[in-house]
C-alpha cells in the first residue's frame, strides 16, 4: 500500500484543481481565442501561468482507489491490477470473467 501522505497529497491537488477549474478554462478561452488582440491573449496566459502549479489537472496521476498504488490502475474500475484480479477472481466484478480459449 503507498504511503498514506502520497494518498493525501493526491487528494489535495484534486481539490485544487476542482477549486480553480472554472477560472482555468475561461483564462484559457480567452489565451486560445484568436478574435481578441495580442496583448489580451498575452495577459490571460501570465494569469493562468500566475495559479498554482496543482491546479493543472496535468499533475494528477490515477490511483487505485484500495491500496493508493499509481501504476497498473485500470481506469475503468479504479482499481490496481492486483486488487482487480483478486475481485474478479472471486466474481465480485459484475461482467469480468477469467479468459479461457
Amino acid at each position: 500500500m503507498a504511503k498514506l501522505s502520497i494518498i493525501n497529497r493526491e487528494q489535495k491537488r484534486r481539490d485544487t484543481v476542482k477549486k480553480f477549474a472554472a477560472k482555468r478554462a475561461a483564462l484559457e478561452a480567452i489565451a486560445t481565442d484568436v478574435s481578441l488582440s495580442e496583448e489580451e491573449r498575452f495577459a490571460a496566459r501570465q494569469k493562468i501561468q500566475a495559479l498554482p502549479r496543482n491546479s493543472s489537472p496535468v499533475r494528477l496521476r490515477n490511483r487505485c482507489v484500495l491500496t493508493g498504488r499509481p501504476r497498473g490502475v485500470f481506469s475503468k474500475f479504479g482499481l490496481g491490477r492486483t486488487k482487480l484480479r483478486e475481485y474478479a477472481m472471486r466474481g465480485e466484478i459484475p461482467g469480468v470473467v477469467k479468459a479461457s480459449w
